[in-house]
């Protein structure tokens, strides 16, 4: 009841006419700055802190907290129509996104993100009132034994799933994790695979990676094929959801949440994993296997409601212990410490207002979000009209612009041009993508606490499996390995006693 009225006494705040204002600006600049590929909403809240010097605090964090919802969707709005993500969570949403804009249904994928992250919001920022406390505390217990079983499982749901085979799948991780080892050792400073570049030993930055495969591969795909298959004009499509639609996306939507706020919860968590178990997970439940591939809705509102509240869940542990957990959550600590505000267990106490008026302005964002994007659906799918040579062309230069932002370094836009040619030549022999970017966001993070467990242990192998948590994880992870053979198994099993004789041993 205290967190109830508390929050009650937030809506107060966030409700007034000013922050309502600084609420649907953040969101429309998140949205705006989220298309942009490879200006996420890192670099938006970033780039926008030193304007918020002369606002009040509160003013200030919920034009953040705006931002941050927007940039998710802006991002994702790009990957559905373009195949190119604006930042790393938005890199599942074009894998089912992209084939149903390309069939016409660019507006239907639109609108099933758009609820998607309106209902994991939602839900994450009531999960955030209610169990704050209790899973900061949880949060502190997981160790580098239980982070590094969660990232096998987020590698080995992903490869299993994607592909025409595992081995694809694989060599397509493989090439992600050596992508992801560029740079210097993180526990022992030694360079790797940099060849006495000084600027590759800071490593290859994720946003480069995702970018150079998803937009430099596809706008390179489609100009080799262009002239034996003609440009068409895309059909915009119908602008909202029927009846089929709703009925096959009203529980991933509800799904997402629980997968993505407690991992936006964890330190190390954010929304790349959770958007990837997502995926996994409506892919095992569906009941319409053909169209996976193909442009399956499910594979856009599971994943886009689980990002969405996996934004919520970062907030817990940045307000509860300080610890941000995500890029975002970073920038916003450094906010807090500009104002003089350490954030902590005693956060609550000390800032009431602040804190309270934070969480109730994320309802609000969301509500602006939905109502401003929703109707722009069919606005937004209209990039699909514009013909391929011009479409792919601006694809390339925004590309180009942000890779270059990231760091603004001109051999950031040659490793842009060489990662784009691999991700040419692994649409030319069937690999999936997605398991490479995964293998650069997750290689090095999972490397640094494999060690840090082995060194833990001692070198003991035992060191990797000695808490309950990690076990039940690998158990998940083999049942996901071994599931396909099961079920291979029973069906033989069950089709044996009346299985026909084969012709060639008929007499």
């Amino acid at each position: 009841m205290d967190s109830l009225n508390s929050l009650m006494d937030g809506f107060g705040t966030a409700l007034t006419p000013v922050n309502i204002l600084w609420a649907a600006l953040g969101v429309l600049l998140g949205t705006a700055i989220g298309v942009l590929p490879g200006i996420g909403p890192a670099m938006a809240v970033a780039l926008l802190l030193p304007v918020t010097y002369g606002l009040e605090p509160i003013g200030a964090f919920i034009m953040f907290a705006g931002i941050y919802y927007g940039a998710m969707f802006g991002g994702s709005t790009t990957s559905i129509l373009l195949n190119t993500p604006g930042e790393s969570a938005a890199v599942v949403a074009a894998m089912e996104g992209n084939p149903m804009a390309k069939s016409g249904r660019g507006a239907q994928a639109l609108a099933a993100a758009a609820i998607g992250h309106f209902a994991g919001g939602l839900i994450g920022t009531v999960l955030l009132v209610a169990l704050a406390p209790t899973v900061a505390a949880l949060a502190v217990d997981i160790g580098a034994p239980d982070y590094f079983a969660i990232m096998v499982l987020a590698f080995i749901a992903v490869t299993s799933v994607l592909g025409s085979s595992r081995i694809r799948g694989l060599a397509s991780l493989l090439i992600g994790l050596t992508l992801g080892l560029v740079g210097l050792d993180q526990m022992t400073g030694q360079q790797r695979l940099t060849f006495g570049s000084l600027q590759l030993a800071d490593g290859i930055d994720v946003v480069i990676v995702a970018v150079g495969l998803f937009a430099i591969g596809e706008a390179l795909w489609v100009a080799a094929h262009l002239r034996s298959r003609p440009a068409e004009p895309i059909p915009v499509g119908r602008p909202w959801l029927d009846r089929d639609d709703v009925r096959r996306t009203w529980k991933p939507w509800l799904r997402g949440p629980l997968i993505g706020f407690p991992f936006g919860a964890i330190p190390a968590g954010g929304a790349e994993i959770p958007t990837f178990l997502s995926y996994a997970a409506e892919k095992r439940l569906s009941k319409h296997k053909d169209d996976w591939g193909k442009g399956a809705i499910e594979g856009v509102a599971g994943p886009e409601s689980a990002a969405s509240a996996s934004a919520a869940g970062t907030l817990v542990s940045m307000l509860t212990l300080g610890l941000p957990t995500t890029a975002v959550a970073a920038v916003m600590l450094a906010a807090f410490q500009q104002y003089g505000i350490q954030p902590g267990p005693l956060l609550f106490e000390r800032e009431p207002d602040l804190v309270w008026g934070l969480i109730a302005s994320l309802f609000v964002g969301m509500v602006l979000l939905l109502a401003l994007n929703l109707p722009l659906a069919p606005v937004w799918a209209k990039l699909l009209r514009i013909p391929r040579p011009y479409l792919y062309a601006g694809i390339l230069f925004f590309a180009a612009v942000g890779a270059y932002a990231v760091g603004g370094e001109t051999v950031d836009l040659v490793i842009l041009l060489i990662i784009g040619l691999i991700g040419f030549g692994m649409r030319r022999y069937g690999l999936p993508v997605l398991p490479a970017v995964i293998g650069v966001i997750l290689g090095p993070n999972a490397e640094q606490q494999l060690r840090r467990a082995l060194q833990i242990s001692d070198g003991s192998v035992s060191g990797l499996v000695n808490t309950p948590f990690a076990v039940t994880v690998y158990a998940v992870t083999a049942l996901l390995l071994l599931w396909p053979l099961l079920t291979r198994l029973v069906r033989r099993g069950g089709t044996k006693p009346g299985r026909a004789e084969p012709e060639h041993t008929k007499a």
